[in-house]
């Protein structure tokens, strides 16, 4: 999502230039006070919140940059230290599903970089690969940490300086948010597992409640929250508008992941072949008479990149590729009819920011 860090909103619609360094600030405040706390009780245990904060200190912070932009996009007011506060909440939320999202996946990097598991697993005096017990403790760990930064999301917006009525509200939304987001992730790898049915729709489900929910209804709602004047009509039509971006975000990586750049993604080239993910893309090459050629490959482990090559031809072949973009652009028409329903309630610069952040998104297909 750097595309989406990187380009402002519609002019006269972005937060102050301020308002992101603060959250930063707010971040490195919390580790910071967490790790003089746990000094207390044990080295490792100091160790364990001075290198997540290390690792988050490098977040690209695009769910509190989509808060505070459409904050300021509902309110003339000075950005308050409330929503700083719940911004900085929502991107260790992030942090906190990353970490279990690593456990999960066996994964000991992220952006090419060693995550927190890998570091606690990896011994810097032999430099040899991890043992079954060192790699059992960095994963307790990473599960351990996952649950500490939920914990001190919630600490945070019980805490936040806001009316109670609008406090209460918070904690109901980032309720919502985990639950949604807990299912998706269960969804998930029960699709990847064989555990549940791999069909598109069910898919589709899991995608929005992994990602869309935190991702954009979170923080777009809140903002609705913070800045005390939108209706519930508009809050609403921020949900259904966060659900429809955050489903074309996920179709748009999904794609990404199996055509894209891997030079641009980050992502090792066929990973999600080789590790079995039930995407948009394979759910659609399932309905096709390719797929008893892709099958035997699929989520095998192991895929030379002369057999990767072959697997991304036939999803192409077979339209997969092509079925996923229509899926995608189905969630952008969505978007805009929602924009445009004047019983929405949303100001015109509410719709300015979420239309020009629909519009990144699109430039991001492969």
């Amino acid at each position: 999502m750097d595309e989406l860090r990187e380009k402002s909103p519609t002019p006269g619609t972005q937060a102050p230039p301020d308002a992101a360094e603060r959250v930063s600030l707010a971040i490195s405040a919390a580790f910071d006070h967490r790790t003089r706390a746990a000094e207390a009780y044990h080295p490792v245990f100091a160790q364990l919140w001075k290198i997540c904060g290390e690792r988050v200190a490098g977040g690209k912070r695009i769910r509190p940059r989509l808060m505070l932009d459409m904050l300021a996009a509902l309110s003339d007011d000075a950005v308050p230290d409330s929503a700083i506060e719940i911004a900085a909440a929502i991107e260790l939320l992030h942090a906190s599903f990353l970490l279990h999202d690593d456990v999960f996946d066996g994964d000991l990097t992220r952006r090419g970089s060693l995550n927190l598991v890998g570091l606690l697993a990896h011994d810097e005096q032999t430099d040899a690969a991890p043992t079954p017990e060192r790699l059992h403790w960095a994963r307790s760990c990473g599960i351990l940490m996952g649950d500490l930064l939920l914990a001190e999301v919630h600490q945070i917006f019980a805490r936040v300086d806001a009316a109670p009525d609008l406090r209460t509200r918070l904690l109901d939304l980032l309720a919502h948010a985990i639950t949604e987001s807990v299912v998706g992730e269960q969804l998930d790898i029960g699709l990847e597992d064989g555990a549940v049915v791999a069909d598109t729709a069910t898919v589709l489900e899991m995608c929005r409640l992994k990602t869309a929910t935190y991702t954009f209804e979170l923080p777009l709602r809140a903002a609705a929250i913070l800045a005390g004047a939108a209706s519930p009509a508009a809050e609403s039509a921020l949900a259904t508008a966060g659900a429809h971006l955050g489903l074309a975000f996920q179709l748009q990586d999904d794609l990404l992941s199996t055509f894209g750049d891997p030079a641009a993604h980050g992502k090792d080239a066929f990973s999600d072949l080789r590790e079995g993910k039930e995407t948009a893309v394979i759910s659609a090459a399932r309905m096709t008479s390719a797929w008893p050629e892709i099958e035997p490959a699929f989520g095998t482990g192991s895929l030379t990149s002369t057999e990767g090559e072959r697997m991304r031809g036939l999803l192409r072949d077979c339209g997969a590729e092509a079925f996923v973009h229509g899926l995608i652009d189905d969630q952008m028409r969505a978007l805009h009819e929602t924009l445009a329903d004047p019983a929405s309630g949303l100001p015109d610069a509410a719709r300015d920011t979420l239309v020009a952040l629909a519009d990144r998104l699109d430039g991001r297909r492969s």
